[in-house]
């Protein structure tokens, strides 16, 4: 019988998915104490996000990385708690930012509270993750201080937008610090901290930068190709917000005359009256295939880096999930 998803990703191998499902129940116990506060107030608001759920990618990430070595050292699940309270408090900042009034189907918490609440929170949780690492050694805070600074860096970079730099480019570097550098630390945290081999760790931290840059690839895609909410995205999100991902930027980078009227759509946010338009206009346009191609070659990326690991199942089930992150782009 195959090995049940863990995350909803796909792995192969069924005692593999049970250690993943063990060590995940470990992070989230000690994710939850983490956050514990002798203020009820300060409790409630950082387990505001916890409790909403969320696939705990990055801290499976980690556990994955962890079967290349010792994968019950002592630093594997704190680790892993502390890129998944990283990852929680951008989320705070980011709904902030974005004045999001909705996070994992509940009220986000500046909605639910106030902007100073949500990101004075998320400046907690920082705190506390910096607790942990402060048991785990200088290599790894210094790394986890690395990741944070690409994190800021690329959002800043997003919010700045590109200038007189390639859109394009610029778009795949903002992804590449904003998601690819916490998901390549949970890698490169699991591999370290279990003790694997230099070679691995390296190998790790490239392929899992490879399928964070690909996971958002996808997500573009998603926003655009599918037909209905079931795919976890409501078709045309980032086109009504005005956010312009790979396959508008292709678009708008052109100079197509048959093109003049999505380009005119993409200029800025699009209408809800215009969306159907812009959907039916962009399903059809070349630059999807373009925008699958750039996926497909980031995940090609990942796998050359994972063909050079020890042949175990965590292996196996890295690759199928770079098999997965383009199959579910359509």
């Amino acid at each position: 019988m195959a090995a049940p998803p863990v995350v909803d990703l796909p792995l192969v191998d069924e005692r593999l998915a049970q250690d993943l499902a063990a060590g995940l129940a470990e992070v989230e116990k000690l994710l939850r104490s983490s956050v514990e506060s002798e203020d009820a107030f300060v409790t409630e608001t950082s387990k505001h996000l916890i409790e909403a759920g969320g696939k705990r990618f990055r801290a499976m990430l980690v556990l994955l990385a962890a079967q290349f070595g010792r994968a019950d050292a002592p630093g594997v699940v704190p680790g892993a708690v502390v890129i998944e309270l990283t990852h929680l408090a951008t989320l705070y900042h980011d709904d902030v930012m974005d004045e999001a009034p909705v996070r994992r189907g509940s009220s986000s918490a500046n909605a639910r509270w106030n902007n100073t609440v949500a990101i004075l929170t998320g400046d907690y949780l920082f705190a506390q993750a910096s607790l942990i690492l402060a048991d785990l050694g200088p290599d790894i805070i210094r790394i986890q201080a690395q990741t944070f600074s690409r994190l800021v860096r690329g959002q800043i970079r997003e919010t700045a937008g590109p200038g007189d730099q390639d859109a394009v480019r610029h778009y795949i570097e903002v992804l590449a610090d904003k998601t690819g550098s916490l998901i390549a630390t949970s890698g490169r945290f699991g591999a370290l901290l279990s003790g694997a081999s230099p070679d691995v760790v390296e190998r790790l931290t490239s392929a899992c930068e490879a399928i964070g840059v690909a996971w958002q690839l996808s997500d573009d895609l998603l926003d655009v190709a599918s037909e209905s909410a079931e795919s976890g995205k409501t078709p045309g999100t980032d086109l009504r917000e005005g956010i312009r991902t790979l396959p508008a930027l292709y678009v708008l980078s052109g100079d197509d005359p048959a093109d003049a009227r999505l380009r005119e759509l993409l200029a800025g946010p699009v209408a809800e009256e215009d969306v159907e338009e812009t959907l039916r206009l962009l399903r059809a346009n070349p630059a999807m295939e373009r925008a699958r191609a750039e996926l497909i070659a980031w995940a090609d990326r990942a796998r050359a880096e994972l063909s050079g690991l020890p042949d175990i199942p965590a292996r196996a089930a890295y690759l199928a999930m770079c098999d997965y992150v383009v199959e579910r782009s359509g």
